[in-house]
C-alpha cells in the first residue's frame, strides 16, 4: 500500500492460480462456426449473467485462436459436459496431441446461431456475441441467449485444483429400511419380528393382502402386499394395505404400471403407495433400458421404485460393481426426481456393502434387507452394523437386531416415527391387537461427512 493509500498488487501470478483453482466450477466446451467451419475449446470460465433478457459469459485469452474467432463470428455455444464426457473435454483442451479434428468424437448438430452442439450434453445454450468487455488479458463476452436445451438429466464433469472429477456426495442423516424376504422365512419368532421391525419403522411384505396384514398391529402402516394387476392393488388396498408393489421388466415401458396406478384412483384409493419394482435393474447391460423405465414408472404416478439387483448366481463378470452402480445412480436419481429409490442388493462376493454404501454416496436413502440375509439379500444386521460405523441412523440399532435374533423381549415405551415417505394407513375397521412395545433406535452418533475421494486426472489450466 502507497503513502497515498491507494493498493499495490503484490499478488505474483503463481499464488494467484493456486488461489482460483480452489474454485471448483463446471466445464463446458464453447464451439463457433463462420467461414472457417466449426471450432471448439474446452473452458471453465462461463457464468449466467441474467434471466430477463436471459444473457451469459464467457472469458477468453485474447491470444488465442478461438477468441479471435468468436469477435469475427459474433456467435458462440456453451455445451456444458456431463461426468462421462471426460474423454471429450480432454480433446477438446487440446491434451491429444495426434487429433486433427475435434469434432470427430461426439455427436455435434448445428444450433440457430451454426455453433455446434452436443447431442448428449448435460445442457447447452446458443447465443449471439452482445458486447465485449476488457478483462486484463481476458476480453469478456456478454452473449445473448438465442436458443437453449437440456438434452439429458445427468451429473457434471467439474473442474477443481487443476483436476477433473465428479461430485462428492455427503453420507446422508438417515436411511429408511424394508424388508420383502422375512414373511417367507421359516424361522423361530417370525411372527414377532415382523411385528418389531414394522412398530421400528421398517416395511415389511407380508404374506397376504389382509386387514391384519394391512394397517393391523397397533394401527401401524409399515407394510406392503405384493399385487399382480390393479384388480389385486385394489383388493389389497381395501384390505387395509397402505402399499402394494408390482414387479416390472427393465424394458423401458414399465407395463401394467399405469394399470395399477388407475385402478386404486378409480377405485378411492389414491393415497395407496404404489411401489414400482424394476427386475434385474443393476445388471450392466440394462443400464439404458433401466433409465428409460424408471423415468415412465415416475410419469405416471409411482410412489417409490426398487431396483433389483439379479438374484441368479452372477459371476464376478456379470455381477454389479460399484463402479457401474454409481454411473447407474447418478443418472437414475435425476431421472426419479423425488420419486425415492431403493436399492434391493444382494451380497455377491462380499459386495453388498460395498454396494450400499455406493448407494448412499449417491442419494439413496431406502435399502431393502432382510434379517440374516434371508435368500442371499443383503443382510439388515450388517447394513445396521455398517450405518452405525459411518453415523448414519437407521430405525434398528443393533441391540434391537440381537434381541430378534434370541426372541428377547426389550420393552421401550414410545415407538419412533415411522419414516415420512410411508403413507398413514387408515384406521382399522375393527379393534386392533394391543399394542407391543416397540424398539427405540439409540441415538446415533454425528453424521460422518467425509466423501469418498472423486476420480480426476490432471489437466491443464482452462480459461
Amino acid at each position: 500500500m502507497t503513502s497515498g493509500g491507494s493498493m499495490t498488487a503484490v499478488v505474483d501470478e503463481t499464488t494467484f492460480r493456486q488461489v482460483l483453482s480452489r474454485w471448483p466450477s463446471g466445464v463446458g466446451i464453447v464451439t463457433t462456426a463462420g467461414d472457417d467451419g466449426w471450432h471448439g475449446m474446452t473452458a471453465s470460465s462461463f457464468s449466467s449473467v441474467s434471466l430477463a433478457p436471459p444473457l451469459v459469459l464467457v472469458c477468453l485469452d485474447r491470444t488465442i485462436r478461438s477468441h479471435d474467432l468468436l469477435v469475427r463470428n459474433g456467435v458462440f455455444a456453451v455445451n456444458v459436459l456431463g461426468r462421462d464426457h471426460l474423454a471429450l473435454g480432454r480433446r477438446f483442451a487440446g491434451m491429444e496431441a495426434d487429433v486433427t479434428d475435434r469434432f470427430a468424437a461426439g455427436d455435434w448438430l448445428p444450433g440457430a446461431t451454426g455453433s455446434p452442439l452436443l447431442t448428449d450434453s448435460a445442457a447447452w445454450v446458443d447465443c449471439r456475441v452482445l458486447q465485449r468487455y476488457p478483462g486484463g488479458d481476458h476480453t469478456i463476452f456478454l452473449g445473448e441467449v438465442v436458443a437453449a436445451g437440456v438434452p439429458r438429466i445427468t451429473s457434471p464433469l467439474l473442474f477443481h485444483s487443476r483436476s477433473w472429477g465428479q461430485l462428492a456426495d455427503p453420507l446422508p442423516d438417515r436411511v429408511d429400511l424394508a424388508d420383502t424376504g422375512l414373511a417367507g422365512a421359516a424361522a423361530p419368532h417370525t411372527e414377532r419380528a415382523l411385528r418389531v421391525l414394522r412398530r421400528a419403522g421398517v416395511r415389511v411384505r407380508l404374506p397376504a393382502p389382509t386387514g391384519a396384514a394391512g394397517a393391523g398391529a397397533g394401527g401401524l402402516g409399515c407394510s406392503s402386499a405384493h399385487v399382480t394387476d390393479g384388480a389385486g392393488a385394489v383388493a389389497a388396498a381395501a384390505a387395509g394395505s397402505p402399499a402394494v408393489e408390482f414387479t416390472v421388466a427393465a424394458d423401458g415401458d414399465g407395463t401394467g404400471a399405469v394399470g395399477v396406478v388407475q385402478a386404486l384412483r378409480d377405485a378411492g384409493h389414491p393415497d395407496t403407495l404404489v411401489v414400482a419394482r424394476i427386475q434385474k435393474a443393476l445388471r450392466p447391460e440394462l443400464a439404458r433400458a433401466c433409465l428409460l423405465t424408471v423415468r415412465r414408472l415416475t410419469a405416471v404416478g409411482c410412489g417409490e421404485i426398487v431396483m433389483e439387483e439379479p438374484a441368479d448366481g452372477v459371476d464376478d463378470a456379470d455381477g454389479t460393481s460399484p463402479l457401474a452402480l454409481r454411473r447407474l445412480l447418478q443418472d437414475a436419481g435425476p431421472e426419479a426426481g423425488a420419486v425415492p429409490l431403493r436399492l434391493a442388493l444382494r451380497d455377491h462376493h462380499g459386495l453388498g456393502l460395498v454396494n450400499a454404501l455406493t448407494g448412499m454416496k449417491s442419494g439413496i436413502r431406502c435399502f431393502e434387507t432382510t434379517l440374516g440375509g434371508h435368500g442371499g439379500a443383503l443382510a439388515t444386521e450388517r447394513l445396521v452394523l455398517l450405518c452405525s460405523r459411518m453415523g448414519v441412523a437407521t430405525p434398528l440399532d443393533s441391540a434391537a437386531l440381537r434381541a430378534l435374533s434370541t426372541g428377547t423381549h426389550v420393552p421401550h415405551p414410545q415407538p419412533p416415527a415411522a419414516p415420512a415417505s410411508f403413507p398413514a394407513p387408515a384406521p382399522p375397521s375393527s379393534p386392533a391387537p394391543a399394542p407391543e412395545p416397540a424398539l427405540e433406535p439409540e441415538p446415533a452418533p454425528a453424521a460422518v461427512r467425509s466423501p469418498l475421494p472423486a476420480t480426476a486426472s490432471r489437466a491443464p489450466e482452462l480459461h
